[in-house]
């Protein structure tokens, strides 16, 4: 019998280990294995665009570095969970993940955003949830208290 698979896709603000604790708690209760993905969108050139005197190719390596190290502290403290590190379009990874671990659960917080904020931005967790290969359980870490 196949085990469960749990991914939780997180974006390492500073609610994320709710979002981690909740989707753990789940995966111990479901007997199933959990994923914590977090998906590092590269900053695309423009031109010969440099930030200060550091390169594009330099500050997305920096970013990816110091998102693996933050996602392993996160990680850290959840017995049984495997961290997947990934650069790419958010959205468009997170999906390809779960369908290539066939998922049967993803777990995501959101930020709750309104009005002109969730107009300008989106959300990923809303587009997740319309494309997503499995059943999708969005949590507010904001407000959701996570025992």
């Amino acid at each position: 019998m196949k085990t469960l698979q749990i991914v939780a896709p997180v974006d390492l603000d500073e609610h994320s280990g709710k979002v981690i604790s909740y989707a753990a708690n789940m995966a111990e209760k479901l007997a199933a294995e959990l994923t914590v993905l977090h998906i590092v969108e590269p900053i695309r050139a423009m031109g010969d665009m440099i930030l200060g005197s550091t390169t594009i190719e330099t500050f997305n390596a920096k970013r990816y570095s110091q998102s693996k190290e933050l996602l392993s502290t996160l990680v850290a403290g959840c017995s049984g969970c495997r961290a997947e590190l990934i650069v790419g379009e958010i959205v468009e990874e997170i999906v390809n993940f779960a369908e290539k671990r066939e998922a049967d659960l993803i777990i995501i917080g959101t930020h709750g955003s309104k009005g002109i904020e969730k107009l300008l931005l989106g959300s990923v967790a809303e587009r997740v949830v319309k494309i997503a290969p499995c059943p999708t359980l969005v949590m507010n870490p904001y407000k959701h208290h996570v025992p």
